[in-house]
């Protein structure tokens, strides 16, 4: 039986509570498509692959953690990005996107599941952006998890090397997570007294910041550490509305 689009998107918003969020662009329905859905498909990062995955696929309704529109890009519409509306409005397929809000899930969310796979006792929401905590910090029960251990996790569960500032304690027993291209929540992190930091993507300073520091920085690819919450979307959507999910990886070496 198909499920309603309409439905499912509302499902979604409500779930993430995307109105608590002040995000980069708009979170929830971006283009409009069919109404009824039987394959829903879900990828990382808005693209004309995704799209082309979707339309072998027979979907029709694509959520992504990167959509398509953006506040730090041109209101106006390019050759590129017309192209991949051409393709989802003249096969009538939908798309819709969560960033933030899929970030910040407290058991949904990359960096909830991220602790999960990393195999922590608990997590807690922290790192806020405008007030709202998108990501988590990850407690590991005794005296912590040995780091180059915890680095050996983070390679099964990411399935790439990370890059590793190796800065601090050899054991980690509190570990901030922001995945994407959070770099900058380096110094939170050190003030919160943490014994290492995990995100997407580096920056040049996060070297020294984090040896000066005591703490250790694990950069793990942007794409790797995001690609849980968007899946795991997929899953619930399924399982709630009985319809099929198919996961597009597109791997991005950054």
């Amino acid at each position: 039986m198909p499920a309603r689009t309409a439905e499912i998107v509302a499902f979604l918003d409500d779930l993430l509570e995307i109105e608590r969020f002040a995000d980069y662009g708009p979170n929830g329905l971006q283009v409009p498509g069919a109404q009824e859905v039987t394959t829903v498909v879900t990828g990382v990062s808005a693209q004309r692959e995704l799209f082309e995955r979707a339309l072998a696929e027979d979907a029709q309704l694509v959520l992504a953690h990167h959509g398509l529109l953006w506040d730090f890009e041109p209101r106006r519409i390019g050759p590129a990005q017309a192209a991949r509306l051409r393709l989802l409005l003249a096969n009538d397929v939908a798309l819709a996107g969560y960033h933030l809000p899929l970030d910040a899930h407290p058991e949904h969310g990359n960096n909830a599941l991220i602790a999960e796979r990393l195999q922590a006792a608990d997590h807690t929401r922290a790192f806020p952006y405008k007030g709202e905590p998108i990501g988590v910090i990850a407690e590991f029960d005794g005296d912590g998890v040995p780091a180059a251990e915890l680095f050996q996790r983070v390679e099964h569960a990411t399935a790439r090397e990370p890059l590793v500032f190796d800065g601090g304690p050899p054991h980690v027993k509190r570990l901030g997570i922001v995945s994407g291209a959070a770099a900058n929540g380096l110094s939170e992190a050190i003030d919160l007294q943490l014994d290492a930091f995990l995100t997407g993507e580096p920056k040049e300073h996060v070297m020294a910041q984090a040896r000066e520091n005591g703490i250790h920085f694990v950069a793990a690819g942007h794409y790797a550490t995001e690609i849980f919450g968007i899946r795991r979307l997929g899953e619930l959507v399924a399982e709630r509305f009985g319809v099929r999910h198919v996961f597009a990886d597109i791997p991005n070496p950054v």
